[in-house]
């Protein structure tokens, strides 16, 4: 099995070798893509594989993630959590292991290098599974537990991606090996550097899987007053911690996390549905529209009703709106 390497440790000879290798693999992964989408946007190629192209640069478009493993083919993106931000290009892939309220944007595209993605849901039972089978259920140390990470990405974990998008062309093939090359994939990232990251998604106890509750009704809830004290002590934690190891996850406050949630679906009922900004405010758990206005303002960077027009200006631009 290939496992992460760093081509400096290698002699010259074999750091060629390994270059042209994942050199190779990553141009066939970037025409299959450009195949498989041949204008912009995305599409669900197979059930939890999204394959994306985008032609150039873009404003960050705000969504909620969901635990996924993404690879670029070509192109390079940024993601923003809160205060941070995590880029990545061909040489990374990104790991996401809960649903967070995050920003991203294309930082490199043109129409003649589109970027060119591939993202695999991670769904939290196949982890799970391979974990059980692997025979190792608990993290092997005491590994950062933010939600979200970018490593080096080594030619097995690459070379399974672009596997998964060949079945493409054999449907009748991908119904049985479709399975098995996602298995893979967990398994890689299982006994790669964010392996510990990985298996938060299905351990059942500990601090990480209390903070994943606590994600979960925040995310069903956010329109309701958040009541910390009680969230905490449902969970059996003290509020400190709870602050704490909330924070280690979301890199935010469970506050601002509710903030972030209750603005973007504000901003989609507004763009989406066509409501009125106050509206919107109370339909999300805002109850003075003046402070929703300068929340907004202050995430998206401009008031609702004008950064309402501008999106719907470049959607007409573009074509139509579409999510990131």
């Amino acid at each position: 099995m290939d496992v992460e390497v760093d081509p400096a440790a290698m002699r010259p000879q074999q750091a060629k070798s390994w270059t042209q290798r994942m050199a190779f693999i990553r141009s066939e992964l970037a025409e299959r893509i450009a195949q498989a989408v041949r204008a912009d946007g995305r599409v669900e190629s197979t059930k939890g594989l999204f394959l994306q192209r985008i032609s150039s640069p873009n404003e960050p478009l705000h969504s909620v993630s969901e635990p996924a493993f993404c690879v670029i083919a070509q192109g390079s993106k940024e993601i923003l959590l809160g205060d941070e931000r995590y880029r990545y290009d061909p040489a990374h892939y990104l790991l996401v292991t809960a649903g967070l309220p995050v920003a991203a944007h294309v930082v490199e595209a043109s129409p003649q290098q589109p970027y060119l993605s591939f993202r695999l849901k991670l769904d939290p039972a196949l982890v799970g599974s391979v974990m059980a089978e692997d025979g190792r259920i608990s993290p092997r140390g005491q590994a950062d537990v933010r939600a979200i990470a970018v490593s080096p990405l080594d030619a097995g974990l690459l070379d399974a991606a672009l596997r998964l998008v060949r079945l493409l062309d054999s449907p009748a093939e991908a119904r049985f090996l479709a399975p098995l090359i996602k298995r893979e994939i967990v398994y890689r990232l299982l006994m790669g550097k964010q392996g510990d990251r990985l298996r938060h998604i299905a351990i059942l106890d500990g601090h990480t899987h209390r903070i994943a509750r606590a994600i979960e009704r925040i995310r069903t809830e956010f329109d309701q007053p958040l009541r910390i004290e009680d969230m905490a002590q449902d969970l059996g934690m003290s509020v400190s911690s709870f602050h704490y190891h909330f924070k280690a996850v979301t890199a935010m406050s469970p506050l601002q996390f509710q903030k972030r949630l209750r603005l973007q679906e504000a901003r989609r009922l507004i763009l989406g549905d066509g409501l009125a900004a106050t509206n919107a405010a109370y339909r999300v758990g805002y109850e003075d529209a003046s402070h929703f206005s300068r929340e907004y303002k202050r995430l998206f960077g401009l008031p609702p009703i004008s950064d309402a027009a501008r999106l719907r200006e470049a959607a007409e631009h573009n074509g139509g709106l579409r999510a990131g």
